[in-house]
């Protein structure tokens, strides 16, 4: 008992020096840290996506800094109950950094992000570093990260900003590139019939243009920071689109269902219009669209063409205006504009617009919505439907 006793008056008598000592050296401390003053003298990267519990050093990282200066940093580890750290200070004479002196929200001591709910970003708050929860909705952009480059002699694989490889015409053939979408036919037939020098072809995409301003992401981040889905999602649109990356507390609610039937018209051949009818719900159901932004349907979406001596080139994409009109009349009725390709007659698709990539439309609320298209039946008869389903934000 008489032990136990003497061992705790001991620990508050050094927690007691500690704190006198920390008081009588604060004024010591003379070091004028911001969080822009740490974030660039240590290359921290402002604008980093984060989750709970990761540094903002990244990984196997520390700082620390002459304890004579800034003795006042003992703190954190006394309030931690880190003797063996205050010791080890104390006889190298360099304590690790105080986060608390630079930071506000969502960084703890230590430099690690703490109660975030989700992919936050480290950003500025004031003259302060703070990791942020994400919005409700986070969306950016799709954007090539990993590319090829037509040069005079073959192919430079591009990733990010630096040339990776240099491939000579011979061996584009042996490349191993290949998705659900592309593979190395694919890309000989593109490097033979459609690029000139100079033309790229996308072979992944990462994320620029965030709508929360956080820093762009490479390929190879975007799966771990918001997820498979979001990689699988981008593939099928055109590079550049609009892609809702993060939602959280929000409510669905569908809009009224508009529909027509595919109709007979045997001078351009019902069976091809059926085709093409199906082929644009395809390119349009599940397509999302960040609020007040414009995206188009799917890329890599391919159309029958049939005999049409008034088009341009002599044929057309006949099938795809009723499932045009389904849509037009779904995105109207939410308040949105005409979708830029069509008009407002029973044609809907303007010849020289592609129905899947070409035509665009502009989600003009506050939050995100989702296209929906289906069909029903089959042949001359067949039903077809949109609506338009509102990711309405919880209070």
């Amino acid at each position: 008992m008489k032990n136990w006793r003497r061992k705790s008056l001991i620990i508050v008598l050094a927690l007691l020096f500690a704190c006198i000592l920390l008081f009588a050296f604060s004024s010591v401390s003379s070091t004028p840290y911001t969080g822009q003053s740490v974030a660039d003298a240590y290359n921290i990267s402002v604008g980093q996506s984060m989750f709970d519990g990761d540094s903002i050093l990244g990984h196997n990282r520390t700082i620390e800094v002459p304890l004579l200066n800034n003795f006042g940093f003992l703190s954190h580890q006394l309030l931690a109950l880190d003797f063996q750290g205050i010791l080890m200070s104390l006889s190298t004479g360099v304590v690790p950094f105080d986060f608390t002196t630079v930071s506000g929200e969502g960084v703890d001591s230590y430099g690690n992000a703490k109660g975030i709910d989700g992919p936050g970003y480290l950003t500025y708050e004031g003259d302060k570093l703070a990791v942020k929860n994400p919005d409700n909705y986070v969306w950016g952009y799709s954007a090539p990260y990993k590319l090829l480059c037509k040069t005079s002699t073959g192919v430079d694989v591009i990733e990010g900003d630096k040339v990776v490889q240099s491939v000579p015409v011979d061996q584009i053939k042996h490349l191993n590139y290949s998705t659900d979408y592309y593979d190395n036919n694919t890309i000989v037939s593109w490097y033979n019939y459609d690029a000139v020098e100079g033309s790229t072809f996308t072979l992944e995409k990462g994320m620029v243009g965030f709508s929360d301003g956080r820093s762009d992401i490479s390929s190879q981040e975007v799966p771990y920071i918001f997820g498979q889905d979001v990689v699988d999602y981008a593939a099928e649109y055109p590079t550049g689109s609009p892609i809702l990356l993060y939602s959280g507390n929000y409510t669905e609610e569908n809009g009224e269902v508009y529909g027509t039937s595919l109709g007979s018209h045997p001078e351009y051949g019902d069976s091809i219009r059926e085709v093409n009818a199906r082929q644009f719900v395809e390119a349009w159901n599940g397509t999302v669209i960040p609020p007040n932004s414009t995206s188009s349907g799917k890329d890599y979406i391919y159309f029958e063409a049939a005999s049409d001596a008034e088009a341009p080139g002599g044929s057309a994409a006949h099938g795809v205006c009723p499932s045009a009109r389904a849509l037009r009349a779904a995105v109207l009725a939410e308040g949105f504009g005409l979708p830029v390709g069509m008009d407002g007659t029973e044609n809907a698709v303007l010849y020289g617009y592609n129905p899947a990539s070409g035509i665009t439309v502009t989600n003009n609320h506050d939050y995100p919505v989702k296209i929906n298209m289906w069909t029903e039946g089959s042949g001359t008869g067949m039903g077809i439907y949109a609506q338009i389903t509102r990711y309405i934000p919880n209070k």
